[in-house]
Parts: C-alpha cells; structure tokens; sequence
C-alpha cells in the first residue's frame, strides 16, 4: 500500500456511496485517493488501527497515512479539496461547525438504502479502475 495516497473508506453495497466513489475517480486528476470497501478485510483492519466504531460510522471514512483519519462529513469534506472544481466550495463548507453538518449528514447516511438501495455484494471495479482499489 502506498503510503502517499490517501484511502477512502466507503460502503461497497450502497449505491449512494459506489456513485460518491465514481464521482471522486473522476475529478480525481491528481490521483490522490485509493479506496477500499468497509466490509472487506483491509477496511476493517485499518478501522480497528484508528479505534473507529463501526457501528457508528458505516459510509465513508478518508484516511491520511501517517497524518489523520476523517470521518462523516469531514472525510466528505477533505475529499473534496483535492478534486477539481470543489477546493473552494469544500474549504468553505469546513468552516460551518461540523455538529452542525453532521446533522445533515447523518439523515442522508441513515436513509442512503431507503433512497438509493443497496447491492447484494461489493461493487467490483473495471480493469481500468482496478489499480486504484486496494
């Protein structure tokens, strides 16, 4: 695992959260992220280093190796600084108090499957996009 890419955590059955990651990829021009499902075995094992609760914390989570960990809104947040288009709006959005967008985050994470459904196992990336799945 490269140590100068930053992870990102996601869950592999929601497809709220396999758009968000197809939407990084994307804007990703620097190619700054790698990703891995939560539920696979890297996931949880990179949870359990930090000491994250998982049951409180089950859709996206940025991992800075060797600098921090964010969670919730602020792993939204993070990521999108360093795509294009969205450093700005993103900085921006980091100095409403993060209770606060927390709040609105949570009602989004809660209701993800209701809204958007869920697959049956993780999304398997194209050969393309294979290499940047961890």
């Amino acid at each position: 695992m490269e140590n100068s890419k930053q992870i990102v955590l996601f869950d592999g059955v929601c497809n709220l959260c396999n758009g968000a990651i197809q939407f990084i990829i994307k804007r990703d021009t620097n190619d700054i992220f790698r990703y891995a499902p939560l539920q696979s075995e890297l996931g949880q094992k990179l949870i359990s280093e930090r000491n994250i609760d998982a049951d409180t914390i089950d859709s996206i989570i940025l991992i800075d190796p060797g600098v921090a960990f964010y969670i919730k809104s602020d792993a939204a947040l993070e990521i999108g600084k360093n795509l294009k288009g969205y450093k700005v709006i993103s900085s921006i959005l980091l100095w409403i108090p993060g209770g606060l967008r927390n709040i609105i985050y949570d009602f989004i994470a809660r209701n993800r499957y209701k809204w958007y459904g869920k697959k049956e196992q993780c999304m398997i990336p194209t050969p393309e996009l294979k290499a940047k799945f961890l």
